[in-house]
C-alpha cells in the first residue's frame, strides 16, 4: 500500500478545505471577535467528542495569548460542570454537525443565566447554529476520510478558525512577546524573554576579583577559590581588565617564571561588558558573536558587579 500517496491526498483535501474557509469568512467573524474582545468574564469553549478536543486546544491557545479561557466538556456540563459558566462569560460552542444532543440540552441553561453563546458548526441550518447569537460555518463539504465518516477536514477547519480568533484577539489587545513569556515562564521562550543578567550572574563574595598589582600566583588562587575560571581586575571600583584561562596560557608561553609578575601584565584590557538589567539572552548573543565564554556585568554607573558565563546560560536552559 502506498501510504505516502494517501498522506499527500489527505493533506491536499484538508488544505483545500482551509482555502474555502478563508474565502468564506465575512463580517460575522469581526462581530464575533468584537463580542469576545469585550468579555468581562472568561471565554468558555464547549464541545464533546472530536469537537471537544478541538475546543480544549482552542481554549488553551486563547489563555496563553491574553484571553482568559476555560474548556467545558458538554457531557460533564450536564452533570454539574455547567456551574462553572457564569453570566459574564462568553461561550464558544464547537460542533461540526450542529446537532450534538449534549450541547443542545445545555442551550436552555445558557439562555437562563443570560450569557452570550456563539458556535462554530458545519451547518448553518443546524439546531445549535440557529439558536446561537451568532454562528460561523466551517463550510466543509468533504472529509479527508475516504468513508466520509471520521472528522478530518472538518476538525482541521474548526481548529484553524479557533486559532484565527485567538490571533485576532491577540492583535487587538497588542499582546506582546513579553506578555506571552509571562504566561509561559517554564518554557524556553518564556525564560529567554524574562530572565535578566542579574538573575544569573555571580556577584558579591562569590565574585572573583583582584587588583592590577595582584601577582599571577595570587590571582590563580582567587580564580581557583571562586571556581569560575576567570577573574575581574578592578581598581578603585573601576574595571581595568579580565583574566581568563586563555590569558593564562599566553602568559605561560610568553614569560619565564611569570608567577610573581602583576596580573596587569597578562590581563585582557578589551573587556566585553553587559548592563545588569539586560536580558540574559542578550549576553548569549554577545558571547556567540565574539566567541567568548564570559562577560563582565556592570551597573548603570558602569561599576563592575558580576560575571555571567556561557555555563550559567546553559544551566538556566537558555541555550
Amino acid at each position: 500500500m502506498n501510504h505516502l500517496k494517501s498522506a499527500k491526498k489527505t493533506i491536499k483535501i484538508e488544505a483545500k478545505g482551509l482555502e474555502i474557509l478563508a474565502k468564506s469568512l465575512g463580517k460575522d467573524f469581526n462581530t464575533l471577535c468584537d463580542k469576545l474582545l469585550n468579555t468581562k468574564g472568561k471565554i468558555i469553549t464547549l464541545g464533546i467528542g472530536k469537537s471537544g478536543h478541538i475546543a480544549k486546544k482552542v481554549s488553551a491557545t486563547l489563555s496563553s495569548t491574553g484571553s482568559p479561557s476555560a474548556f467545558v466538556n458538554a457531557g460533564e456540563a450536564l452533570h454539574g460542570d455547567a456551574g462553572s459558566i457564569g453570566r459574564n462569560d462568553k461561550v464558544l460552542i464547537f460542533s461540526h454537525s450542529g446537532q450534538s444532543e449534549e450541547v443542545i440540552a445545555l442551550l436552555p441553561y445558557l439562555k437562563s443565566i443570560g450569557c452570550d453563546f456563539f458556535s462554530i458548526t458545519g451547518s448553518k441550518n443546524s439546531t445549535i447554529a440557529k439558536n446561537s447569537f451568532l454562528s460561523l460555518d466551517t463550510g466543509i463539504a468533504d472529509e479527508a476520510c475516504p468513508l466520509d465518516l471520521a472528522p478530518t477536514t472538518s476538525t482541521t477547519a474548526a481548529l484553524a478558525l479557533g486559532d484565527a480568533i485567538a490571533v485576532a484577539l491577540l492583535e487587538a489587545k497588542n499582546f506582546s512577546r513579553e506578555d506571552f513569556a509571562k504566561s509561559h515562564p517554564g518554557g524556553k521562550l518564556g525564560k529567554r524573554l524574562i530572565t535578566k543578567v542579574n538573575d544569573l550572574m555571580t556577584k558579591g563574595k562569590d565574585l572573583p576579583k583582584v587588583s592590577p598589582k595582584t601577582t599571577l600566583s595570587k590571582t590563580l588562587i582567587e580564580v581557583s577559590k571562586k571556581g569560575l575560571g576567570v577573574a575581574l581586575v578592578i581598581e578603585e571600583g573601576n574595571l581595568k581588565g579580565i583574566f581568563t584561562d586563555g590569558d593564562l596560557r599566553r602568559a605561560l608561553n610568553s614569560v619565564k617564571d611569570p608567577l610573581e609578575s602583576p596580573i596587569s601584565k597578562f590581563m585582557s584590557e578589551k573587556i566585553k561588558i553587559i548592563p545588569n538589567d539586560s536580558l540574559a539572552i542578550e549576553a548569549l548573543e554577545i558571547m556567540q558573536e565574539h566567541k567568548i565564554y564570559s562577560l563582565a556585568v556592570v551597573n548603570s554607573k558602569q561599576v563592575p558587579e558580576g560575571i555571567i558565563r556561557m555555563h550559567d546560560l546553559v544551566e538556566a536552559g537558555l541555550v
